[in-house]
C-alpha cells in the first residue's frame, strides 16, 4: 500500500474507484471465488450500462451532473457493498447464506442506488439532478423496475425496489422490513445502507466534498434552506456550517443507523483485512481531523481539490451558479 492516498481509489489506497472498469475487476476477484460457477456476465453488463448512463450515452436520460454524487461516490458504494457481502457470505452456514442471484441482485441494487439524481430527457424544467435529493432513492426504485427485468432478474423486482430504500430516508426502515418476507432480503438491505454510509463517509476527501460539493446539492435540493409554513428555515447557512453540524451526524449516523438498525453489519468486513476495519478507521481519522479543525478554525487545512467525475463540463462552475440563483430567489421571496 502506498503510504499517500489518492483521492480516487479506496479506502485500502488499492482500487480506483473512479473507474468502472477497476471496480468490476475488483468485485470479480470477490465474487468468482465466492460463488464458484456463478455466472458473472449480468454484472459485467450492469457495469458497461453503468458507465454509459452516467456519461450521458444512454437514450432517455442525461449524464450525471451532480457534484457529491458523482461516478466516483456509486462505484466506492458499490465496492464496499461488494465487500460486505463477500465479507457475510463467507462466515455463514450454508442454510444462511445469501447465495449468488442474491449477491448479484444486492450489487447492481447499490451500483444503481443514486442513478435517481440523474435527470430524464423529458424532464425539461430541471436543471440539475440534486433537485431530485428528496425523492431520488424512489426514482431510483423506478429504474430498477424497468432495467432488472433487463438483466434477467425480473423476479427480483420487488425485493430491490424495497432494499434500495436503505440508503434513503422516504421510507421508515420498519416498513421496508416488514415487506420483505425472507429475512437475507433484509440482509442485503442492511449491507447496502451500511455501505452507503462507511464508504462516503470514509472517504479521504469527505470533509471537502461536504463543505464544497454536498452543501450546493443540498441547497438545490430544498434542504438546507427548505420553506415551511410560508417561513425560511435555515437547516445548514452554509458549507462551513455543514461541517460544524458533521460530526453529530456522523455520531447520530454510527449509533442510530449503523450499530442499531443495522446491527453492525460493517463488521462483516473485517474477515477480509485480518480482523481490521480500514473502513471505520477511516471514519474515524475523518473525525478526529474534522474535530481539530473545529478547535482552530483553520479551514485551510481542508485544501484538498478532488476531481469530479461527472458527465458535463465545468461542473463545479454550474452547481455554484444555480445555488447562488437559488439563494437569490429564497430571499427575493422571504
Amino acid at each position: 500500500m502506498l503510504s499517500t492516498r489518492r483521492s480516487d481509489f479506496d479506502v485500502t489506497n488499492t482500487v480506483q474507484v473512479s473507474s468502472p472498469r477497476a471496480v468490476l475487476e475488483a468485485v470479480t476477484a470477490l465474487y468468482r471465488p465466492t460463488w464458484p460457477g456463478l455466472p458473472l456476465e449480468p454484472l459485467e453488463r450492469a457495469f458497461e450500462h453503468f458507465e454509459r448512463l452516467f456519461a450521458g450515452e444512454v437514450p432517455g436520460f442525461h449524464g450525471v451532473d451532480t457534484v457529491y454524487h458523482d461516478r466516483q461516490h456509486t462505484l466506492d458504494i458499490t465496492l464496499a457493498l461488494a465487500r460486505l457481502i463477500v465479507g457475510f457470505e463467507r462466515q455463514q452456514p450454508e442454510e444462511a447464506r445469501l447465495g449468488g442471484a442474491r449477491a448479484i441482485v444486492g450489487l447492481v441494487t447499490g451500483l444503481f442506488h443514486d442513478v435517481g439524481y440523474l435527470r430524464r430527457t423529458d424532464e425539461r424544467e430541471s436543471r440539475n439532478g440534486a433537485e431530485f435529493t428528496r425523492v431520488h432513492v424512489s426514482r431510483g426504485a423506478r429504474f430498477l423496475g424497468e432495467y432488472l427485468p433487463v438483466l434477467g432478474f425480473g423476479a427480483w423486482v420487488p425485493m430491490a425496489t424495497e432494499i434500495i430504500h436503505f440508503t434513503g430516508y422516504e421510507v421508515p426502515f420498519a416498513e421496508i422490513e416488514s415487506r420483505l418476507a425472507d429475512r437475507r432480503d433484509v440482509l442485503v438491505g442492511h449491507l447496502l445502507g451500511t455501505a452507503d454510509m462507511i464508504a462516503q463517509i470514509a472517504d479521504r476527501c469527505y470533509l471537502e466534498k461536504c463543505r464544497d460539493r454536498l452543501y450546493a446539492e443540498f441547497v438545490l435540493g430544498g434542504v438546507a434552506l427548505p420553506f415551511s409554513g410560508g417561513y425560511r428555515q435555515v437547516k445548514y447557512a452554509s458549507g462551513l456550517d455543514l461541517l460544524r453540524q458533521t460530526p453529530e451526524f456522523i455520531e447520530e449516523t454510527r449509533r442510530n443507523r449503523l450499530d442499531r438498525d443495522f446491527g453492525a453489519a460493517y463488521r462483516y468486513l473485517e474477515i477480509l483485512f485480518g480482523g481490521r476495519n480500514p473502513y471505520i478507521e477511516g471514519i474515524d481519522r475523518n473525525v478526529e481531523f474534522l474535530r481539530q479543525v473545529l478547535r482552530s478554525e483553520n479551514w485551510q487545512l481542508l485544501r484538498r481539490r478532488p476531481p469530479i467525475f461527472a458527465a458535463v463540463e465545468d461542473p463545479m462552475g454550474t452547481m455554484r451558479g444555480l445555488m447562488l440563483g437559488y439563494i437569490k430567489r429564497v430571499w427575493a421571496n422571504y
